[in-house]
């Protein structure tokens, strides 16, 4: 900015030096030369008029002599003040000298004439005429002399360009060095350091070659921040895994000793109530209360029977079978329950789904579990369908869908992300494990159980598992 500004008052400073000399020359010099000029023409237009009026006596000739005689006097005048220096001065006072002397030369030869002295006039006038030659040399120095100043007005001129020329290339010099100087700071000191902060923040993030360095480092915060926020919430995730894992640890330890302490008197306890209904006669209200007794204490068998599951899975025994006689099996096995809740069961299947590595067993009790929940959420009747896919998955990878749905009043959507998790249930008598263990089990076989359900009309629980190539 400084190099900037010195330079522009340098140009503007300059500018008034050549203005300043460009003045002299067209308003004093020019002017003084042109007035020079004019003397010299009406000093020849003097030349001749006295021969006319010897020859003629027309005494029109001296008055047109008379005014180019004031002419010249006029020009004589503005002549003189135009003059600055010595050598002007000088030279125009010789010229008005001798212009008085030819002007009282030149009336002596026409008073001679007009006398009727012919001879002694002739004498005269040829004398006249040296003075005239004389004071046209006198005009062409004074005319020389403002021709000489022109002259070196224009060469001032021209060194005043050659050293504005000078400064300039000197100003274009040092602020190329000084851009140069800037360039390589900014690039030391601002842009290297924020391509390696780009780098170091971007990862992979960003294109092999980008020009707009900020742009790039903004999509590095960027990325930084929402994997920052991925971050969080997988940090908000992992603590909520922890406790959950925490909490199973613990779970897992009551029922280990459960299965000791609870399991083996309720054992003795179902072999003595089998043993009385079988040799005792009760009455309607004694049976009432003795049925009410052995479902209760089947109850409690099965939710310890839970606890032991979950905390406790069996090792899967994997078999290469087609997931669709699992899924007969399953439907099989429940046809009387079914039955029992009113509920019809139809299978949406093509072609048999192709055999795959999976625990027949496992998978069995998977699908009961989900066709019983949905017959306990349809309570009065319903409608399950099973439908069976094979299809690619978005990895472009081989697998296996059953999907199960029903009709019955479906989930609600601030609970449907929490049914698979352990010990939540909408029942009072639910343990809240069913789900979570199928999806277990589902997830040991490397698929995944996913439920979609809209609130009124019904859930889908889905079965993903993959599948896998045959090896030789």
């Amino acid at each position: 900015m400084m190099i900037t500004i010195l330079g522009g008052g340098v140009m503007v400073w300059y500018t008034f030096q050549m203005e300043n000399i460009l003045t002299s020359i067209t308003d004093r010099h020019l002017s003084a030369f042109q007035s020079a000029e004019a003397m010299e023409n009406a000093l020849s237009r003097q030349k001749g008029f006295v021969s006319y009026y010897f020859l003629d006596h027309d005494p029109e000739w001296l008055r047109q002599l008379g005014e180019y005689r004031q002419i010249f006097r006029e020009k004589l005048s503005d002549a003189k003040k135009l003059v600055s220096s010595d050598a002007q001065h000088h030279a125009i006072m010789q010229i008005e000298t001798e212009y008085n002397r030819y002007i009282i030369a030149k009336d002596q030869v026409i008073s001679l004439y007009k006398a009727g002295e012919r001879n002694e006039g002739e004498i005269r006038h040829k004398e006249v005429r040296s003075y005239f030659f004389n004071l046209l040399e006198l005009c062409e120095a004074f005319k020389d002399i403002f021709r000489s100043d022109i002259q070196q007005a224009r060469k001032e001129v021209q060194k005043q360009a050659t050293q504005l020329r000078f400064v300039a290339i000197a100003a274009i010099l040092i602020g190329v060095g000084l851009a140069m100087t800037l360039m390589m700071f900014l690039i030391n000191h601002i842009l290297m350091p924020v391509q390696k902060l780009t780098r170091e923040v971007g990862g992979d993030i960003l294109p092999e070659k980008s020009w707009n360095e900020i742009q790039a480092l903004s999509m590095s915060v960027r990325g930084l921040i929402e994997d920052a926020d991925l971050t969080h919430h997988e940090l908000v995730k992992s603590r909520e895994t922890l406790l959950q894992a925490e909490k199973l640890a613990l779970v897992g330890k009551l029922a280990a000793g459960m299965a000791h302490s609870i399991r083996n008197p309720f054992t003795s306890v179902k072999m003595r109530l089998f043993s009385l209904g079988r040799s005792i006669h009760l009455n309607e209200t004694q049976q009432d209360d003795f049925d009410v007794i052995s479902h209760e204490i089947r109850h409690i068998d099965t939710i310890v029977q839970n606890f032991l599951e979950f905390s406790r899975p069996p090792k899967l025994k994997m078999q290469r079978v087609s997931p669709s006689a699992v899924v007969d099996m399953a439907i099989q096995l429940m046809k009387h329950r079914l039955a029992s809740y009113e509920v019809d069961v139809d299978v949406n299947r093509k072609k048999a789904l192709p055999e795959i590595e999976i625990d027949p067993e496992q998978l069995k009790e998977v699908l009961v579990n989900l066709m019983v929940n949905a017959c306990e959420a349809m309570k009065k009747g319903g409608h399950i369908l099973i439908l069976e896919e094979s299809v690619l998955d978005r990895t472009r990878e081989k697998v296996v869908l059953i999907r199960i749905s029903d009709n019955g009043p479906g989930i609600a959507a601030d609970i449907l992300e929490k049914v698979l998790q352990p010990f939540f249930t909408t029942r009072e008598e639910g343990t809240g494990l069913g789900l979570s263990i199928a999806s277990r089990i589902i997830e040991e076989h490397g698929g995944h159980l996913d439920v979609q359900s809209v609130e009124g009309q019904g859930a889908e629980f889905i079965i993903t598992l993959p599948v896998q190539e045959k090896t030789i």
